[in-house]
């Protein structure tokens, strides 16, 4: 998920693990070239212990690179997940990981804004929602994923929006956490 990694590596593989559940340990690869940026495994797990309880929860990871997020979030018990990416090289590291894990889950190679247009015509409905964008593009979606996420969130459901803490993303939704990690600020909706 992600993109834009620094300068020293850029390029190359990196080698990520999945960091609790029943997947704990297993090696997730991410997308090959200079566009994406892997959540960092501390970050994940940072992020998921603020999250809590995921069992059962309907996903969707928007921007979804190496899908290291959705997979997390599998491998915490969430009952199924959406894997979105316009990247042919992210699609095709979704799918090692997915094939890799033998982990089902529906993979779209599409724009955010194409997938969620559909999804909201096809009354689809996720309780956790994944943004991930681009750093460079994020403060760019903010008022087409503002519009567009509300109808494909559950009751209760939440927005977890990574992005550069320099110039962020922010959504117009209520707002429940933020943190820094570093470059990396994390926000957390309530949809």
């Amino acid at each position: 998920s992600g993109h834009e990694p620094p300068a020293n590596i850029r390029g190359k593989r990196l080698l990520m693990r999945v960091v609790a559940g029943s997947l704990k340990g297993r090696t997730l690869h991410s997308p090959r070239g200079r566009d994406t940026r892997p959540t960092q495994d501390r970050v994940r797990e940072a992020l998921f212990s603020v999250l809590g309880h995921v069992q059962g929860a309907l996903v969707l990871d928007l921007f979804a690179g190496s899908g290291a997020l959705a997979i997390e979030a599998l491998s915490r018990g969430a009952s199924s997940a959406t894997l979105v990416d316009s990247s042919p090289q992210a699609i095709a590291a979704i799918r090692r990981n997915l094939d890799a894990l033998e982990v089902g889950a529906e993979v779209r190679h599409q724009t955010a804004e194409a997938f969620l247009t559909r999804a909201r015509r096809e009354h689809r409905q996720y309780d956790l929602v994944f943004v991930d964008p681009p750093y460079s593009r994020a403060s760019g979606l903010r008022d087409r994923l503002s519009a567009a996420l509300p109808a494909v969130l559950a009751p209760h459901a939440r927005v977890i929006v990574e992005s550069d803490s320099r110039s962020p993303l922010a959504l117009e939704l209520a707002l429940g956490f933020e943190r820094r990690y570093g470059d990396t600020l994390i926000r957390i909706y309530d949809g």
